[in-house]
């Protein structure tokens, strides 16, 4: 699991990238303004595993297996990847395909409440009209 925290204007982003099962998911928080230590640590703490469950589209991983890296070689990685800006492309497919799931399901909601809502209304349609032949 990484968090990578970001400025994408105008507010602070963080993007959280999963990878199980050879898959990458990934999901994006808005913190606002420039978040704190403190608000870092309780968005891991607190929002984090119900950001992680919501997760259900992935991204297959194109990834090499890993050899053992010199103690050496993984600082400067380290420190590249926290100077580096932004997300795997990979996170960007998974959070896409998650936003395409969420506009879907939206969707088929409304539809479905226009549906009920237009039954209902002809519904009261029908009873009136019952009414007004009855001759009361």
């Amino acid at each position: 699991m990484k968090l990578t925290v970001f400025f994408d204007e105008p507010y602070w982003v963080g993007v959280v990238e999963v990878e199980s099962g050879g898959k990458v998911m990934a999901g994006k928080h808005t913190f606002g303004a420039e978040p704190s230590l403190q608000q870092v640590w309780e968005f891991v703490l607190q929002e984090l595993p119900a950001l992680v469950e919501r997760l259900s589209v992935g991204v297959t991983a194109n990834k090499a297996p890993r050899k053992a890296v010199n103690p050496k070689r993984l600082a400067r990685l380290a420190a590249r990847e926290t100077r580096s800006r932004g997300v795997s492309s990979a996170s960007q497919e998974a959070m896409r395909l998650e936003l395409e799931k969420r506009k879907q399901e939206r969707s088929r909601l409304g539809k479905e409440q226009r549906e009920a809502l237009a039954a209902r209304k002809r519904e009261i349609a029908v009873r009136k009209a019952k009414a007004k032949h009855r001759g009361r």
